[in-house]
């Protein structure tokens, strides 16, 4: 079998990544029709607001969010890990990007939910963007 790396440095059988593709194929549908449905909630005034700790923990619309910046970059995803529940907030990001899970040390690539531990664990990750402050699409 030929294998090749991700952006998480991880090395997986093609066979697999193809099987990975057509997952996210079929929920890209599906996101795309939920994307219609959700709307964009303002969190902070600034990152100093927000940032009392990083990453940041917080809540909208009743879903708990955290937000983490890497390189400058803001990114907002489910703060509960997929693998086991831990609080991401509670974790740290590495330094490739991707958030770290205190639990159990699964990382998550920020800017699109990959599990870069190697197992079919997907992060729930959120638009964000600073516009005359700091807004999360819910």
């Amino acid at each position: 079998l030929r294998h090749a790396k991700n952006e998480c440095g991880y090395v997986a059988p093609n066979h697999i990544k193809q099987r990975a593709r057509n997952v996210q194929g079929a929920l890209s549908i599906q996101i795309r029709i939920f994307l219609l449905m959700e709307q964009w909630y303002k969190v902070a005034e600034s990152r100093a607001e927000l940032f009392q700790q990083h990453p940041a923990a917080l809540q909208v619309k009743g879903k708990h969010l955290c937000i983490a910046v890497h390189n400058d970059v803001l990114f907002a995803f489910n703060d509960k890990c997929p693998h086991a529940g831990g609080k991401l907030s509670a974790g740290y990001v590495d330094a490739l990007g991707n958030i770290v899970c205190p639990l159990h040390r699964y990382k998550f690539t920020m800017k699109n939910g990959y599990n870069c531990s190697g197992a079919g664990y997907f992060l729930k990750t959120y638009p964000i963007k600073e516009d005359d402050g700091i807004w999360v699409q819910v």
